[in-house]
């Protein structure tokens, strides 16, 4: 009895394993996580419907180069946490894209002018381009990016209005849509550059990784649903 008691106490003490990468560990399974990202493309295409033009490399997805605008989870969601790992290359510019509907352009427009993006930049600031920003919606509090070369992670939660980013632990930018009542100006009144106001932006639509002229990887892609 004695050693069942010290066995049970051990197995009290020792943490969960961590999920290797590109995979559900037992309780992310359990807390009703999806992953939406195991190592192939499986589920994953361009914005235009077509294959990517770059393999998987490091086991992670890499937009760079893959034919289009953004590489594409094929199902949309609405309410949800995004949970992933990015990992920049030395000059990159690209964006975790959410919300994007429809993928049609508008005319004379990228794809990216139809979702929100949370900006992902080789930058040393807290600007409304610099990495946890709503793209030129919001500035984040602070940089909490690592360096070059060391992986980053980042959760999104998108509940109703509600939006909210944390990177490497740190909430660094929210907002409510619902008081973006117009197009082109933030709700203190400065201006942006999307024709969009977002209090009647789908709040349905596809999560998408942007290519934007450098090597950035993605890997970890996972997704819980919000009721």
């Amino acid at each position: 009895m004695r050693w069942l008691l010290i066995l049970s106490m051990l197995s009290i003490c020792v943490p969960p394993l961590a999920a290797a990468d590109n995979e559900l560990s037992p309780q992310e399974a359990d807390d009703g996580w999806l992953l939406l990202f195991d190592g192939t493309f499986a589920g994953w295409t361009r914005n235009d419907l077509k294959p990517s033009k770059r393999p998987v490399e490091q086991g992670a997805i890499n937009p760079h180069k893959c034919g289009a605008y953004m590489m594409i989870y094929e199902k949309p969601f609405e309410n949800f946490v995004l949970s992933l790992d990015f990992k920049i290359s030395s000059g990159c510019n690209s964006g975790i894209f959410f919300r994007t509907w429809p993928l049609k352009p508008l005319p004379g427009k990228d794809v990216g002018y139809n979702g929100l993006e949370i900006a992902v930049d080789d930058t040393q600031t807290a600007g409304f381009h610099d990495t946890g920003a709503i793209y030129d919606l919001v500035k984040p509090k602070k940089n909490a990016m690592h360096p070059v070369g060391r992986w980053n992670h980042i959760v999104l939660t998108c509940d109703g209005a509600n939006v909210s980013v944390e990177l490497n632990d740190q909430k660094v930018s929210q907002l409510d849509l619902d008081e973006w009542t117009k197009p082109n100006v933030r709700p203190d009144g400065s201006r942006h550059k999307f024709p969009t106001a977002y209090a009647d932006h789908p709040r349905k639509g596809f999560i998408g990784l942007q290519d934007h002229g450098a090597d950035c990887w993605f890997k970890n892609i996972k997704l819980r649903v919000l009721k």
